[in-house]
């Protein structure tokens, strides 16, 4: 049977018991006189001109922190223990003299091995000291027959006929058999049933005589509660001076032999021994929340081949490893803060460290799951240095743009129900211990930013706009009106009322400031400042494009644009709870009751909208679509309502914008011969929302006809035939065809594309004539790009070529706006390439691959050995060497890498 709390020797340093090499030889207690030299004690203050504490100060301290360790604590703690309490260093000197401080505490010296520990016990707790047998005589020679007590003289003869080196090899052929300790009062049943003989009275009252066979453990003042502990074969042996040895039940004496055998270093026992974790710094990183404190402590597990993976291999082996040697791996003394394998009640072997331990059982925390539990001591086995060097694969982490409010119980409310138990894709904003990241929910067709959403759960429920049906509302802004047709409102409300206030208080703050609120960290979900028309309004960061440009969603009106990181600012902290607090006062909604075969939103139909809706009007809600998050609405003018004959609804119908002709199909002959000019000169102009083939080459909006020479921006210089050129290979179809682009240039294209992005971002979108052969300004995918148009497709799409990048694209037409003079200047950075020292063939698919995989994507050296010239400069092409010089050592030459490769691929046929 065990204690409820083990002894401070075996929570602290359990190599003391398990190493059969190592055992406690002695006891010594130190209780000297109060005269003692006391010379020498001092303290270092931590804090300048604080005053040194007195020899009484300290002796009163140690005895305050001794009160709090009944069943003693390590000399070497003592000093931090000190310094953590009272904020000042404890001098070595002080240690040393504790030993000669009886009136303050108790010094006991333990032996384990070559090395000597002090434990230090407060006064009250005075264990029954040990002597020599020439101290006991001499203690008993100086008590007269006379003077001594009958009951103490009795139990002293008892105790001489009794403590026979028999009758000790029984008591220890007894302790053997409870490895974890057994109670002293249990001893004389368990020796009466063993040995059919009375167990000597007074044993238990002076367990000093049985000192050289075991250890006591005292738990209280009373004798009889404490715990034995039988100590090693060899101490018992050579203490007995016996040659036998006591005959120990096979099953223990196999264990004894099988630890004898294994080395210490085979178990570790410290986190110290297991390597930290690294944050993956390559590759997409997923993750696995598995616990909420709050959102500035999160518990999570990185998923990925290196961290779940390989930890679920590593119990694969742990489970075949404890399978075969269980035995020789149980714990004899756990200890608090030792690691070890657990065998779980579902046949799994997980690693594991000892938080608490009581009676034979001990709570445990998985470090690679992250759960605590309560097991029994017989389920915990020694963790073996091969299962050690995967680092805990429990992490922490923080989630960005809640770290103000990260105690709130809303807060961490809607986190744990988003995030518990599931996989995220993370972006990393800040590595550190504890790092900052943004949660992705990829599990749907759209990517769910967490934090954004769960930032919502912050909001002032009073303030949000709930649109009733078949209510009217009057004094309504349209704030934008999306190419789609969809229209944001903004409704006179309290939100809007206490939102205005706050900003106007921020508008304020900031006057003389604004450069201290510079937006340093922006990240997807992010609400920041943005000035506009002279008002800070807020905005919600919705695309990364580039270390300048980002996409803001305004979020009291709904419009979207692209903006430069250096004209945001951060939201004042005295000011940000106000403002996260209330929602987005704008009302996404669309027109109802418009025909079903209205089709797709022209133009034509947006800008006459936006003409049209620059008042103030009445809304009448007909509809709530909630799946979608709209509103199905009537929009009067005041003077009209409430005649829905003369409802912006009837009135853009009876506008006739989406009445389409059939679908227009124009073949354009490819350029010939460099020349720019197409058969025909097609162009199509949208003409009230019809798409006709224009008679007319001059466009209605754009004052420009079709491109000529001077529209053109000059062509890129090229380094002379047989010179060098640093370049980087955008497209890579295969060794006869790739685009490159020069290397040194790189920057200034990014540049440029920043531009258009936010330019074109701002600007309201305009009728364009769209004409073969012509540039313009193209949104592919959430960014702008300088194309050219090389066909007209079915049912108003485009071909067009990607001047500055070398890829073709289909888009719609409703993407291309007019390319500005001002972004003509810049040359097209697209060259098409050949690559030289190659026989040019039909190059197979496998080939393509090969050399796409090579050079795609990559900077290299170009040595150009021809150039071929058009009269389009985007129709120039280059026959180069390609050479690789990332190595240290050496420079591939990518033809003779693709020659090799075909030698290879024709052998293999």
């Amino acid at each position: 049977m065990k204690a409820s709390t083990l002894p401070w020797l075996f929570r602290t340093c359990p190599s003391a018991c398990l190493n059969p090499s190592s055992c406690v030889v002695g006891r010594l207690y130190f209780c000297l006189t109060d005269n003692m030299n006391t010379s020498g004690v001092e303290t270092h203050s931590i804090a300048s001109g604080r005053s040194v504490p007195s020899v009484s100060e300290i002796q009163n301290r140690m005895k305050e922190i001794l009160s709090k360790y009944r069943n003693g604590v390590w000399m070497s703690k003592i000093a931090q223990i000190y310094e953590e309490t009272y904020r000042e260093e404890l001098s070595t000197t002080v240690l040393r003299q504790l030993e000669h401080w009886p009136h303050v505490c108790t010094v006991e010296k333990v032996c384990t091995g070559d090395q000597t520990y002090g434990i230090v016990y407060p006064i009250k707790r005075i264990p029954p000291a040990v002597k020599s047998n020439t101290e006991q005589d001499k203690a008993s020679q100086n008590v007269t027959p006379s003077k001594a007590d009958p009951q103490l003289k009795t139990s002293r003869e008892t105790e001489s006929a009794s403590c026979s080196s028999d009758f000790k090899q029984n008591v220890v052929s007894i302790l053997v058999k409870y490895p974890s300790g057994l109670w002293a009062d249990a001893l004389p049943k368990l020796y009466q049933d063993t040995y059919q003989r009375k167990f000597p009275e007074g044993i238990l009252n002076n367990l000093q005589v049985l000192s050289d066979i075991c250890v006591a453990d005292y738990v209280s003042n009373a004798p009889q509660k404490a715990i034995l502990y039988v100590k090693t074969q060899s101490c018992t042996d050579e203490n007995l001076n016996v040659t036998g040895k006591v005959q120990v039940p096979d099953g223990v004496k196999a264990t004894a032999e099988q630890q004898r055998e294994e080395p210490k270093e085979q178990y570790p026992e410290s986190i110290s021994s297991v390597p930290p974790l690294i944050i993956p710094s390559e590759g997409p990183v997923s993750v696995l929340v598995i616990e909420v404190n709050n959102t500035n402590e999160l518990i999570i597990r990185y998923v990925g081949k290196d961290y779940s993976g390989a930890q679920e291999q590593m119990e694969d082996k742990m489970k075949a490893y404890y399978s075969k040697n269980s035995t020789a791996s149980q714990i004899t003394f756990p200890s608090v803060g030792q690691l070890v394998a657990v065998h779980t009640e579902e046949e799994a072997w997980l690693r594991a460290r000892i938080i608490s331990v009581e009676n034979k059982r001990l709570k445990v925390y998985y470090v690679d799951h992250g759960f605590s539990e309560v097991i029994e001591s017989s389920r915990a086995y020694k963790l073996h240095k091969q299962f050690c060097s995967l680092p805990f694969q429990v992490a922490k982490c923080k989630l960005a743009g809640l770290e103000v409010f990260c105690d709130d119980p809303l807060l961490v409310k809607a986190v744990e129900l988003q995030t518990y138990c599931k996989i995220f894709a993370v972006e990393i904003l800040e590595r550190s211990d504890i790092p900052l990241f943004v949660l992705y929910d990829t599990s749907g067709e759209d990517d769910v930013n967490i934090n954004a959403t769960c930032l919502k759960a912050l909001y002032d429920k009073s303030y949000e706009l709930n649109l009733q049906v078949d209510t009217l509302y009057s004094n309504v802004r349209v704030t934008s009106i999306l190419s789609d047709g969809n229209l944001y409102c903004q409704l006179p409300s309290e939100g809007l009322s206490k939102l205005s206030e706050v900003l106007q208080k921020i508008e304020d703050y900031l006057l003389h400031k604004t450069s201290e609120f510079n937006v340093s960290q922006p990240f997807c979900g992010k609400i920041c400042l943005f000035l506009c028309k002279g008002k800070w309004t807020r905005v919600e960061i919705t695309i990364i494009q580039s270390r300048r440009a980002l996409g803001v969603r305004f979020m009291d009106t709904g419009r979207v644009a692209y903006v430069k990181v250096s004209d945001l600012r951060e939201i004042p902290s005295q000011f940000l709870r106000e403002v996260i607090k209330i929602p987005p006062q704008a009302i996404k909604c669309c027109l109802a009751d418009l025909p079903p075969d209205s089709g797709m939103w022209t133009p034509e139909a947006v800008l006459w909208l936006r003409d049209h809706l620059n008042c103030a009007f009445f809304l009448k809600v007909v509809k709530q679509d909630g799946s979608k998050g709209i509103a199905h609405v009537y929009l009067f003018a005041p003077e009209d309502f409430p005649n829905k004959d003369r409802s912006v609804n009837r009135r853009i119908v009876n506008a006739d914008l989406w009445k389409h002709q059939k679908d227009v199909f124009l073949s354009v002959a490819p350029a010939g011969g460099g020349s720019t000019k197409g058969t025909g000169d097609a162009a199509l102009q949208l003409n009230q929302g019809r798409l006709e083939k224009s008679d007319s080459l001059e466009p209605a909006v754009e004052p420009r006809g079709a491109d000529s020479a001077t529209d053109m921006p000059p062509p890129l210089p090229l380094s002379e035939v047989g010179g060098f050129m640093d370049v980087y290979v955008s497209v890579a179809c295969h060794p006869g065809h790739f685009i490159v682009q020069p290397w040194k240039e790189i920057h200034n294209l990014e540049v440029l594309m920043e531009e258009m992005i936010l330019y074109y971002s701002m600007a309201e979108e305009r009728p364009v004539n769209v004409g073969t052969n012509k540039l313009y300004a193209a949104k592919i995918e959430n960014r702008w790009y300088r194309v050219i148009v090389k066909e007209i497709l079915r049912k108003g799409f485009l071909s067009v070529y990607v001047l500055d990048y070398g890829k073709h694209e289909v888009i719609s037409i409703d993407k291309v706006q007019p390319l500005l003079d001002k972004f003509r200047k810049f040359p097209f950075q697209a060259i098409k390439a050949q690559l030289a020292g190659v026989r040019s063939q039909q190059w197979s698919e496998e080939a393509s691959i090969i050399f796409r995989n090579r050079v795609e994507k990559k900077p290299l050296v170009a040595q150009i050995q021809a150039i071929n010239e058009s009269t389009n400069s985007w129709d120039r092409k280059i026959v180069t060497y390609l050479v690789d010089t990332s190595l240290p050592d050496t420079d591939i030459w990518i033809h003779d890498f693709v020659s090799q490769s075909l030698a290879e691929l024709s052998e293999a046929d």
